[in-house]
């Protein structure tokens, strides 16, 4: 029992395959078991193609040094160019960054982003202003360098004033449009 639980039972599988084929195609008789035959062939060589295949060295569409340009990153599983490769891997190999670098021997810095590409995103991100503190974080570290104690903020300094001396009127519900 526990060797058919190890090993597939090639027979039972192209029996069932042949059965299978059979019940949706006319086959004539005398041609059963030459098609369980070549059948049985093929299932028994596609266990032996795996460990072949693991063996053979994987050879790249292009090479590894003229795959980073500077407009582009080029795949080495199809010569393909992008400026972003991460989607296409996802997309057409069903690939992690990490699986792919690991699949051609990559180093773990090599980019997934055409150096020039992500040299313009990170100066358009800096154009708007992000990656930079907020304004209240920093207003707060400077009291703190200055004063030794956190300042409070202008805004809430005015809401607490705001709230103290008013009384609060209750907020009136919207309408909702009727149904026409």
């Amino acid at each position: 029992m526990s060797e058919s639980k190890t090993s597939p039972n090639y027979i039972e599988l192209a029996a069932d395959i042949v059965s299978a084929y059979v019940s949706n195609n006319s086959v004539p008789t005398t041609d059963l078991p030459v098609l369980l035959q070549s059948v049985y062939a093929a299932l028994t060589n596609t266990g032996q193609g795996q460990q072949e295949e693991s063996k053979a060295e994987l050879v790249p569409a292009v090479s590894v040094r003229r795959s980073v340009t500077p407009d582009a990153i080029i795949c080495l599983e199809d010569g393909k160019s992008f400026k972003s490769l991460k989607r296409h891997l996802r997309t057409t190999y069903d690939m992690t960054p990490e699986q792919y670098r690991l699949k051609w021997s990559l180093p773990a810095d090599y980019p997934m982003v055409a150096p020039n590409y992500a040299k313009a995103r990170s100066e358009l991100a800096k154009n708007f202003g992000l990656g930079q503190m907020r304004r209240k974080g920093a207003a707060l570290t400077e009291a703190v360098a200055n004063d030794g104690a956190p300042a409070k903020p202008k805004r809430a300094a005015a809401k607490a004033a705001a709230t103290s001396d008013e009384v609060t009127a209750p907020v009136k519900a919207r309408r909702t449009k009727k149904a026409a």
